[in-house]
């Protein structure tokens, strides 16, 4: 059954969505497979620990050097300039994936 994801430490979950806090909690998740749609937070509350542009980061890598099929990404942040440059790391992995596929 295909997986969705949330990662956010305060707003909460919505209905039929799996819950994460922190990005290697999401990397997890989508390196066991069936995860069709994330939807990712910037700030997390801890920076040491990561955000949401560190999931996007490792799934860009991903895709360009193993071929990794991504999932829908959606960004829900209210942090301007986090969601533009996790925008821009969502077009790069179209991007990336269109070449692969």
């Amino acid at each position: 059954m295909p997986v969705r994801i949330y990662l956010d430490d305060l707003r909460p979950t919505p209905q039929g969505w799996v819950r994460a806090y922190w990005p290697d909690e999401v990397i997890a998740l989508l390196k066991n497979g069936d995860v069709q749609t994330i939807s990712l937070d910037h700030d997390l509350g801890d920076d040491q620990r990561g955000t949401g542009y560190d999931v996007i980061a490792w799934i860009e890598e991903a895709v360009a050097t193993r071929g990794f099929k991504p999932p829908t990404i959606l960004i829900h942040s209210a942090n301007p300039p986090a969601r533009i440059r996790m925008e821009a790391g969502i077009r790069a992995i179209a991007l990336l994936a269109s070449k692969n596929y």
